[in-house]
């Protein structure tokens, strides 16, 4: 049995996105750019692809930059508010963000930007009053991720971007693991720039936008043939996007029945782990399971290892071992040059190294069914059985002895 259970990190590109790009391949291969009718198909496929993008968050097709994918739609988002400063400015992001966000953020610091970052509480969430505090006279952009992908908290973005709206301040939200599996209507929320990502949406890799309300100036950082209104040059990856727009225009479709399906079997998977010996739910404190579960994606279940000291046993040893049963989840932390290091959220988080480098995330999909949540659960509890066995023996006895 294969089962698939690690849809935070990429999805499987949609049957009818992929149909729709051979199409494209096959028949509008030409540069959007030109002005014969080869370039004019190209074109049309490129706009219609835009207003698919647009209508699953309720924007203006004109809104949308295509990108490569998050990663620059992020950085278009930041460098491109950035340069319009001909000194260093002040930034906000939260302790929270993707790399996508923290490290170029982090370069402008190099250049002598000020930045503040926000922390997050033991549920990984920014406090608005945080925010509002923090706000200076040479605050120019603050950036707060929507979904967080390794715990799968959902900040209240309206709240943060109405502070920032009110100061007067360029507002971003990192929405890549968002959109498509929550509702977004930009008309609504005060964000000023969105980034999105194709392949979290069942779209193709190698292709994203950045939604930039309507009066909204950016600079761009790539600089040459001008395409993609001035700021994102290059010839279009038509292909791609192509299927970026079916995709999108597919999970705006599905999304009524789909929210509520995902949300049924997240809470089945957390039930059926959440007495696990060795497991902790992560960012689950002073509220009922069920109460913190209302502000988590709909698709997403993270957890963390505790265990005896002594012991060792990090998230990566869990992956490894799900993928030997057949099982794909990931672990939270992030590793560099083949070495595991405590997860930097986690740490955010108010967690120990020590279990902030056992972390895991199960996220789920369109193909995942309870049977596939069902025989997962009972994998990873044999697994760490097998690997903590001290551990489910104290637990265990700890049982007997209460009754």
């Amino acid at each position: 049995m294969q089962i698939y259970l690690d849809h935070s990190a990429t999805t499987p590109t949609r049957p009818e996105a992929i149909a729709r790009m051979q199409q494209v391949l096959s028949q509008s291969w030409g540069n959007p750019s030109s002005l014969h009718q080869w370039g004019e198909r190209s074109a049309l496929v490129v706009e219609q692809a835009r207003q698919e993008v647009a209508s699953l968050i309720n924007a203006p097709a004109a809104s949308i930059v295509f990108t490569a994918g998050g990663t620059e739609a992020n950085n278009l988002a930041i460098m491109g508010i950035a340069q319009r400063y001909p000194t260093p400015q002040h930034v906000i992001i939260s302790q929270v963000e993707h790399p996508a966000v923290s490290e170029p953020v982090r370069w402008l610091e190099t250049l002598g930007w000020q930045v503040t970052r926000l922390p997050v509480d033991c549920q990984g969430w920014v406090n608005p009053l945080e925010l509002q505090a923090a706000l200076r006279p040479t605050t120019v952009l603050v950036s707060v991720i929507y979904g967080q992908s390794e715990v799968g908290t959902v900040q209240s973005i309206a709240s943060l971007g109405s502070i920032a709206r009110a100061h007067g301040v360029c507002f971003h939200t990192d929405a890549v693991q968002v959109a498509g599996r929550l509702p977004i209507d930009v008309e609504l929320l005060p964000v000023d720039l969105l980034s999105l990502s194709s392949h979290k949406l069942y779209g193709p890799q190698g292709a994203g936008a950045l939604y930039i309300r309507p009066g909204v100036q950016l600079l761009p950082y790539l600089r040459g043939g001008g395409q993609e209104q001035g700021l994102r040059s290059g010839t279009q990856a038509v292909s791609a996007i192509s299927g970026f727009g079916v995709a999108a225009s597919l999970a705006a479709a599905e999304m009524a029945l789909e929210v509520p399906r995902l949300t049924a079997l997240r809470d089945r998977l957390f039930a059926h782990l959440a007495d696990t010996p060795g497991l902790l739910p992560t960012g689950v404190y002073g509220a009922t399971l069920e109460e913190q579960l209302r502000q988590r994606l709909p698709h997403h279940v993270s957890l963390c290892l505790q265990y005896p000291d002594g012991e060792i046993l990090s998230g990566r040893t869990l992956v490894r071992q799900m993928n030997l049963a057949g099982i794909a989840i990931s672990a939270g932390s992030a590793c560099h040059s083949g070495k595991s290091t405590p997860s930097p959220i986690l740490q955010a988080m108010g967690y120990s190294d020590r279990r902030a480098q056992g972390a895991i995330r199960f996220t789920l999909g369109r193909d995942t069914t309870a049977a596939d949540v069902d025989w997962s659960a009972m994998v990873l509890q044999q697994i760490l059985h097998r690997l903590l066995p001290e551990v489910w023996l104290k637990e265990r006895t700890r049982q007997y002895s209460s009754c």
